[in-house]
């Protein structure tokens, strides 16, 4: 900068000593002196203007269209390149465009590259252009320098071609002089290749777009590089989602797909991010609410656990019209995506169980599967639910003993939750064979499906008593090798019980919190009140819901057994106040086992401020809890 500062002080000097040196000179000194250099004798200019570069001097030199080039534009057979080249020989930079469009108009019209025939790379024609490719390639312009790569990529050449060696090494020689474009091409083409100079050029790219980020200007090169995100350091995938918020106005809906999707592969939960293609996606006509689309974005939220009420709406409100077009598999991804989410549309899914009434031939066992475990998991019932449980069992009644021991534990365990396990359908999943399954699978599995056979067993013993013993198996689950409750008592759980130990005057022998019952079930805190609701020693009255059994007496007539459980925000259904299935099943088993449940949902409880006002709300529930059982 004080360089080019000096100099152009030095023409402005020059400019004002010249005439008044000239005037007092001899005249041939004189004559000297008006030989000034061309720079001196520039006309004045102010030091801040920008230097004029004439309009034709800033024009790039294109090279005169030839023969060749016209041959090849107009060609629309494999053929008609090559014999175009055959004829009319070209440059280095003429045989990367030429082979470019070759291998574009042989995927067209044969299919993929694999399916030709190994002769097709010995035509003499062929190797003439790959030739003069490898000899020319210091000459071949950026941009077609990578789009030849891309065609010896798609001609599946050896690594060791030279060839495709040659332009390999010049675009590595080259890379630093790409823009960010031809770098986002090199990486989304060269994402999935093993060869040594293929992942050279893949991570040297990576690189130079990490430095250079900030020149991502298009919506286009921000999906393409987001959709190979396994590629991506962390830091580039960070800007790469700031780049997208700050572009996201301009995205179409394949656009927004697209990078949802890959966020979803990824496990990337961008919440900034997921809202504003969400706000966007929302301003799209209906027009491009296309079925796949819906069924990849109800995918991506689902993975990534995102809501947005407002887009669950609008793509219920665009496919409930389109149900009876959808096949199986479409129906299946749809539930199971809502279903992750927690997401009860009901008028969508009573169309989903009317498709599967009207077309029940079309489902596989694995589909009905995946509906039925759906419908548990929302505690979904069909208003026709005669019509539809009748098709269901017609199906499983052949085919539930065929499944896979955990996916028909799923199954069985989600007929339960529904009300609609038969006995024959649970018996087999209480036998020794069955359940020494669950002893080779890793802990959390493990865990997760002998809670799930304790929940059959105790369906069967209250739902269907007398249909089974089910000692011998409580037995085997005891056996099974199992981790407890790791994790701490949430703000719920221990305000309730603090609560709860007030109510009993701190006496441990009224009280029991964190029972875990044989059921499978863990009640949060569990007492027995009197004719006048007040807590009473209950240490040794009989407690068969226990592993073992309480005491040795009977619960006097007119004492009830209580059993408290807070509904945490999970516990619900999204935007509602209705339980999942799991929940109202745990509900119903321990009523039938003789308690009076007592519930304490989140949204109430966390308005109580004050210990008075807990204690207030405790006994008001366990008033009206008592008055109900004895309106029954």
């Amino acid at each position: 900068m004080s360089s080019r500062t000096l100099v152009r002080c030095g023409r402005m000097l020059c400019l004002v000593w010249a005439p008044a040196v000239t005037a007092r000179l001899l005249p041939a000194v004189a004559a000297e002196a008006h030989r000034i250099p061309l720079w001196a004798s520039v006309g004045p200019r102010l030091m801040c203007e920008a230097r004029t570069v004439k309009k034709e001097d800033s024009l790039p030199i294109l090279p005169k269209r030839t023969l060749l080039d016209d041959l090849v534009d107009k060609a629309v057979q494999p053929e008609d390149i090559l014999q175009a080249w055959a004829e009319n020989s070209g440059s280095g930079n003429q045989a990367a465009i030429t082979l470019k469009k070759w291998t574009h108009l042989l995927i067209k019209t044969r299919g993929k590259f694999k399916q030709q025939p190994p002769e097709l790379l010995a035509d003499p024609r062929l190797t003439d252009l790959l030739t003069t490719l490898s000899k020319e390639v210091s000459l071949v312009w950026n941009s077609t320098l990578v789009s030849a790569v891309q065609a010896l990529w798609i001609m599946n050449l050896p690594p060791t071609d030279p060839v495709l060696n040659s332009v390999q090494t010049e675009i590595l020689w080259r890379v630093r002089r790409f823009t960010y474009k031809q770098l986002a091409h090199l990486i989304d083409w060269g994402a999935g290749r093993r060869g040594t100079q293929d992942v050279a050029i893949v991570n040297t790219a990576l690189k130079q777009l990490e430095l250079r980020w900030t020149e991502i200007a298009d919506v286009r090169t921000i999906t393409t590089l987001i959709s190979k995100g396994e590629r991506m350091s962390p830091t580039l995938m960070d800007r790469l989602e700031d780049k997208a918020l700050e572009f996201a106005e301009g995205f179409s809906t394949e656009d927004i797909r697209r990078v949802c999707v890959s966020l979803a592969a990824q496990s990337r939960r961008s919440v900034p991010l997921l809202r504003a293609l969400s706000y966007h996606l929302l301003q799209k006509s209906s027009s491009e609410f296309t079925t796949q689309l819906m069924l990849d974005m109800a995918f991506a939220y689902g993975k990534l656990n995102f809501h947005h009420t407002q887009v669950f709406q609008r793509m219920a409100s665009e496919l409930l019209p389109r149900v009876s077009e959808l096949s199986p598999f479409e129906i299946i991804r749809l539930a199971k995506s809502f279903g992750f989410l927690k997401w009860l549309h009901l008028p969508l899914f009573e169309a989903f169980a009317e498709s599967y009434v009207s077309n029940c031939e079309k489902y596989n066992v694995f589909q009905l599967s995946n509906i039925l475990m759906t419908f548990a998991r929302l505690g979904f019932q069909p208003s026709k639910g005669d019509e539809f449980y009748t098709k269901v069992h017609s199906s499983l009644e052949k085919s539930l003993s065929g499944l896979e021991p955990f996916l028909q534990t799923d199954v069985a365990w989600s007929l339960c939750v529904l009300q609609q396990a038969k006995p024959q359908y649970l018996i087999p999943l209480l036998q020794e064979q069955h359940i020494s399954t669950l002893k080779d699978s890793a802990s959390a599995r493990r865990d997760n499906y002998r809670l799930k056979l304790l929940h059959i067993a105790a369906t069967l013993q209250l739902e269907h008593p007398g249909s089974f013993n089910t000692e011998p198996s409580q037995s085997a689950l005891d056996a099974l090798p199992h981790q407890g409750p790791s994790s701490p008592p949430s703000t719920l759980q221990t305000s309730l019980r603090e609560t709860l130990n007030i109510l009993v005057d701190g006496r441990t022998d009224a009280l029991r919190v964190g029972v875990d019952t044989v059921f499978g079930w863990t009640i949060e805190g569990e007492i027995v009140v009197d004719t006048d609701n007040k807590p009473v020693n209950m240490t040794s009255f009989k407690a068969p819901h226990l592993s073992h059994g309480g005491g040795q007496d009977v619960v006097p007539d007119g004492a009830r057994r209580l059993a408290f459980l807070p509904w945490e925000f999970p516990n619900f259904c999204s935007k509602s106040k209705d339980l999942l299935g799991r929940f109202v099943m745990m509900k119903r088993h321990l009523q039938l086992a003789g308690f009076i449940t007592v519930e304490v949902p989140f949204y109430e409880w966390m308005l109580l401020k004050s210990d008075f006002q807990k204690l207030s709300c405790l006994k008001d529930k366990i008033g009206k809890a008592v008055a109900e059982d004895m309106a029954k």
